[in-house]
């Protein structure tokens, strides 16, 4: 059977970041949280669920915003989270050389961690896919959306909790899953073929 990872990411923000692109100072997309499932290509089913807290290294105290955004508190990632770097490895060995997606370019962003960090030696991320050009391809429109949005847009009936990483990346599974159902072509097959 093969397999795909769908995952999603939480970063720190605070009101305006996105609009301003996290580009104020003192602004950085330090990754809080990561949420994957593992599906079998055959069915889209999740046969396996991974969720890590990170904690942030230079804006340690999630601001109210994320906190009410996302419903990670600093409470619970003072007693739940890691530092990065084992997030990150977790998520890799989670992962196991598995074709990796996301909606949207989440790889970067835990690319971009690694270096705010200084982190050289780790290990690479697994091949990564953009799911939003074959949803466009399929009649979805991404903009304004997110995540969490996407079973929903693609009909599926889906009641997780809005930015939550796992929860949204479950989002996703369901809207791949739901689009394949219908006969829209598998998004993985010509990378799980080569």
């Amino acid at each position: 059977m093969t397999h795909v990872v769908v995952f999603d990411l939480e970063f720190t923000a605070w009101p305006g970041s996105m609009e301003h692109r996290w580009l104020r100072p003192g602004e950085y997309r330090e990754v809080v949280q990561i949420g994957a499932v593992k599906v079998d290509t055959a069915g889209f089913h999740e046969v396996a669920a991974f969720n890590a807290l990170a904690k942030p290294r230079l804006n340690p105290h999630l601001s109210r915003y994320f906190e009410t955004l996302t419903g990670v508190t600093n409470e619970t990632l003072a007693r739940d989270g890691v530092d990065f770097a084992e997030a990150y490895r977790a998520f890799v060995a989670f992962a196991d050389g598995t074709q990796i997606c996301a909606f949207g370019r989440d790889d970067l962003v835990l690319g971009d961690n690694l270096k705010l960090y200084g982190l050289r030696a780790m290990p690479p991320l697994p091949p990564f896919t953009n799911i939003v050009s074959w949803l466009v391809d399929q009649g979805i429109d991404p903009r304004g959306l997110h995540a969490c949005d996407i079973a929903r847009a693609t009909g599926a009936d889906f009641d997780g909790r809005r930015h939550d990483a796992l929860d949204d990346a479950r989002s996703v599974a369901l809207g791949i899953a739901t689009l394949v159902a219908r006969g829209a072509p598998d998004p993985f097959a010509n990378v799980l073929a080569a």
